[in-house]
């Protein structure tokens, strides 16, 4: 048997993703006949079926939007003919309107979007933002005050307000009028607000339902514009924030959103707004891709009224990059310009992003872009900081308690609460429980953020915590909350009794949902195009997730800011086929062992003029053989040659757990247990040295007793 070499020891601390691999069923009957029907690929059809798509009608629908046929969002929410009724009202004799909004990239945009569209219809409007360093989420009764001080007639809050009772009960004392605008979830106790919208509150089955508040916003202002018969020249500004909000606020792309954002994607390159084109520019985002249009219609599916032109619209800046616009991705927003807006809500001042949207000047809007993307690189580096402070934290005081308490919940000192959001995902990625996060304000209270699991719902959490905490609020995957320092610990118990009653051990594992299982030499430029028609991807219509087993790593190194390149080999019929891959973030788990299976996103790489397809991991595991996989539990073995030399191997309990041994003629015995890349190597355990079992050596010996063990299991 092969000794280890001296010159390079096993890594202790490596270790893979320790994930949750889902794999859809695949219904290949089901998908050959939507195929057949709809004139796709049975490829296409399985992913479809993934997402609850299984008749021709729910295709044809899902794959072209525009063939929705949608009802007036005056049938579907209650509130909006009274709400058109008090902004005509307040136009019509000049009563001020207030708009409250957030702090957020869907908060910001949706506080321009109303500001452009009030102001062009007339009205008097202005705006305020609660500070996020100092006042925290949703309007309060200091910024009612203050509206009040300056005779505003109408309040009308975005993004916020459906459970600020007790601010919107002092303004109704007042005598003011307040529109609540809001897509969180609804509380036990609606504020006083003479009219709300929040889709939360129509039903489950509307096109309407999935909206974010900025697709509330974009409701109202696209409604109040055709009631005032002015829409020309108004909704597709309207529309690429629209797409701007609701893609970087993680709104469902399913209904109306679907249908829009497709829209708005193909707008916004061409997108007359300067705030607009200068984000795109100081981003490098290139667009690519189909060149056509479609409609430029608003809520209701009423379409802008006069001349409609799908020609391309020159940049008025000479220095832009974007002189042949043609149509974004989801993943430009979410991970090129979404993060340099709410970069400015989490560490700035969100009257940047503010003055970003809705000014017409585009030297003020580069400037304003400028300080967006200074502020994210800002912000690149707290969370980086944050990140690796609060793994050191919890690997030495909650790792081993986490399948009990089943919640993590962090608190520490000097942490910026603008990011530590950001930072409770990363958590949750790497641990797979729900993460609640907090900092101190000062000695007496703390502020925090929460992200949750499919299994936990995060604001029924802070509901059954409600009398430990201030402000609180959120839905199921996210929330944030504030609570006295003298409640951290009943809270941190309250959290996890929580945690006990809805999740399972088996459920403390990241979730990695599978669509289908791919082959690399399947992975071409046609495959990809047939890809397109599902997008936009986005939540509710993820990006197809594919997975390969048993490929071999033959080049990997790690680049940028902890990120592994890799080249892949899958050996099929005696051909080798070839692909690039990059996973990003994944330092923890560089070097990668050389055979694994792999779970990835396709992504086109565009370099040197040239276009190749890229596999996106997002998940790994070891083959199937070194987990054992249909293979005898119950201790066996056999004999087999390696290099012309004689082993024996076998599978023998230990404690609970079998584990493969495998004996060299000098008796030596590696012994190697399911899913660990560490083993053991000598002739008994006291003297045994640990081995990396990855290394080719042992992995190779081990291939071949797994295979003289399946065809014993075989002949029995």
């Amino acid at each position: 048997m092969p000794d280890r070499p001296s010159s390079e020891p096993p890594k202790r601390h490596r270790r893979l993703p320790d994930q949750r691999w889902q794999i859809s069923p695949q219904q290949t009957e089901l998908a050959q006949k939507l195929a057949v029907a709809t004139n796709i690929s049975p490829t296409i059809g399985q992913l479809l079926i993934n997402r609850g798509i299984e008749t021709p009608k729910q295709v044809e629908t899902f794959l072209d939007p525009e063939s929705l046929i949608l009802p007036s969002p005056l049938e579907e929410f209650p509130d909006l003919a009274i709400s058109l009724e008090l902004l005509q009202e307040a136009i019509a004799f000049q009563k001020k309107i207030a708009i409250c909004g957030d702090y957020d990239a869907d908060g910001m945009t949706s506080t321009a979007l109303l500001l452009r569209s009030l102001r062009a219809l007339g009205a008097q409007v202005d705006y305020a933002i609660p500070s996020r360093m100092h006042e925290g989420y949703g309007i309060n009764k200091r910024i009612v005050e203050e509206f009040h001080s300056e005779d505003v007639w109408l309040i009308l809050t975005v993004d916020n307000g459906i459970s600020a009772f007790e601010p919107i009960a002092r303004a109704r004392e007042l005598g003011l009028a307040v529109i609540v605008t809001d897509h969180h979830d609804i509380p036990q106790q609606l504020p006083p607000a003479n009219a709300i919208l929040n889709p939360k509150l129509i039903a489950e089955f509307s096109p309407y339902r999935g909206v974010a508040g900025v697709g509330v916003a974009y409701i109202l202002a696209v409604c109040l514009a055709q009631h005032l018969g002015q829409v020309q020249g108004l909704i597709k500004p309207m529309l690429a924030l629209f797409t701007l909000g609701t893609i970087a606020d993680l709104a469902p792309l399913t209904g109306v959103n679907r249908r829009w954002v497709k829209r708005g994607l193909q707008h916004l390159p061409k997108s007359q707004l300067p705030g607009i084109q200068a984000l795109i520019q100081v981003a490098g985002v290139q667009a690519r891709g189909d060149e056509r249009a479609g409609g430029a219609g608003g809520a209701g599916g009423a379409e802008e009224q006069g001349k409609s032109s799908n020609n391309q619209i020159t940049i008025t800046n000479p220095k832009s990059k974007i002189q042949n616009p043609k149509s974004l991705k989801p993943e430009d927003i979410g991970f090129r310009l979404g993060p340099r807006i709410n970069a400015i809500g989490r560490i700035g001042n969100p009257q940047t992003v503010i003055e970003l949207l809705t000014t017409d000047d585009m030297g003020i809007a580069l400037e304003l872009a400028m300080q967006c993307e200074q502020t994210n690189t800002s912000r690149q580096q707290m969370c980086e900081q944050i990140e690796q402070e609060a793994i050191a934290y919890v690997e030495t005081e909650f790792v081993t308690s986490l399948q009990q308490d089943r919640v993590l919940f962090i608190v520490q000192p000097n942490w910026h609460h603008g990011v530590i959001g950001i930072v409770a995902s990363r958590l949750l990625e790497r641990y797979g429980v729900p993460v609640f996060i907090g900092t101190y304000e000062d000695e007496e209270h703390i502020r925090g953020s929460a992200r949750g699991i499919p299994e936990f719902h995060i604001f029924e959490a802070l509901e059954y915590c409600h009398d430990l905490l201030g402000k609180f609020g959120g839905h199921k995957a996210a929330g944030g909350f504030s609570l006295k320092a003298q409640n951290l610990q009943a809270l941190r118990s309250r959290l996890s009794e929580f945690a006990n009653q809805c999740l399972e051990p088996q459920h403390l594992k990241p979730l990695l949902k599978i669509d289908a299982q791919l082959n690399l030499n399947e992975i071409n430029q046609q495959f990809y195009q047939q890809l397109n028609a599902l997008h936009p991807c986005g939540m509710d219509n993820p990006d197809p997730i594919f997975w390969t087993p048993n490929v071999q790593v033959v080049e990997q190194q790690t680049i940028g800011k902890g990120h592994i390149k890799l080249t892949l080999i899958q050996n099929i019929d005696h051909q080798q086929y070839k692909i690039k891959a990059i996973a990003w973030r994944w330092r923890d788990y560089f070097p990668l062992p050389p055979r694994v299976d792999v779970a990835y996103k396709l992504r086109e790489n565009h370099f040197n003029g040239n276009t190749t397809i890229e596999l996106e991991l997002i998940g790994v595991r070891l083959p199937q053989s070194h987990q054992f996989f249909a293979l005898p539990r119950t201790p066996s073995s056999t004999t087999f040659e390696y290099h012309q030399r004689q082993y024996t191997c076998g599978f023998y309990k230990n404690g609970l757990e079998s584990e493969l041994r495998i004996k060299n003629p000098e008796g030596k015995v590696l012994v190697m247990q399911p899913g660990h890349i560490i083993g053991l190597l000598g002739t008994n355990r006291e003297n045994a040295k640990e081995v990396d079992l990855s290394q080719p050596q042992y992995d190779s010996i081990i291939q071949a007793a797994l295979k003289a063990l399946s065809v014993l299991s075989a002949e029995l």
